[in-house]
């Protein structure tokens, strides 16, 4: 079996003062901070025993979704992340248990509250202003595809668009997670949102009419 190699993300002028810093034997390989989806695809593929990011790829939307992902796959569990600041030698350890739980939906349990009706493709909800692709619906939740990261238990406001009228709910992101699509090379986030004041009749209307 190879040995486990290092993984070093940052803007390119600082990979190499930064790599210089890791005090690492083996195999450094290093990504810019514009190649997120790169880099997945080699910790997934090589299951590194050291991740390092840089402080501000790592505070960023991509980059805190880029450890959430590492975090949640049980094959990256060896994988130590290390954040690295480029302004002083400090550095901080990632810890998997340093945030607390998210309960999943119900649905992903096997335990559902109420039957989710998967919609045909095209169908488009609005969050927060931003567009997003609907995959699946229910009267109490719906799951998304994003191009926005929306963070775990944030509030979020929903629109669905239903002919003359246009359906606002609200609700709380109760997970999500990052995916690397094929083919197109865009970051995208599945997610699910729990709906907190939704009207079931309407919403059990729109998957009539939308079922796949």
């Amino acid at each position: 079996m190879a040995r486990p190699c290092t993984v070093l993300i940052a803007a390119r002028d600082l990979i190499e003062p930064l790599r210089l810093r890791l005090d690492v034997g083996g195999e450094v390989l290093t990504f810019a901070d514009s190649e997120p989806l790169r880099a997945l695809e080699t910790i997934t593929e090589r299951r590194p025993g050291l991740v390092a990011l840089e402080r501000l790829f790592a505070a960023s939307p991509r980059g805190a979704a880029l450890i959430n992902r590492i975090k949640a796959d049980p094959i990256l569990a060896a994988a130590e992340i290390v954040v690295l600041s480029h302004e002083n030698n400090s550095s901080r350890t990632v810890h998997r248990r340093a945030t607390a739980v998210v309960k999943p939906p119900a649905d992903q349990r096997g335990t559902r509250r109420a039957p989710r009706v998967r919609v045909r493709p095209g169908i488009e909800v609005i969050v927060d202003g931003n567009n997003a692709a609907l995959i699946d619906l229910s009267s109490v939740g719906a799951q998304v595809l994003s191009t926005v990261w929306l963070r775990p238990n944030t509030r979020v406001r929903l629109a669905l668009n239903e002919e003359a009228d246009q359906m606002r709910l609200n609700g709380l992101v109760a997970w999500a997670r990052f995916e690397i699509p094929g083919g197109t090379g865009e970051p995208r986030y599945r997610c699910g949102i729990e709906f907190t004041d939704a009207d079931a009749k309407p919403l059990e209307k729109f998957c009539v009419k939308w079922k796949a």
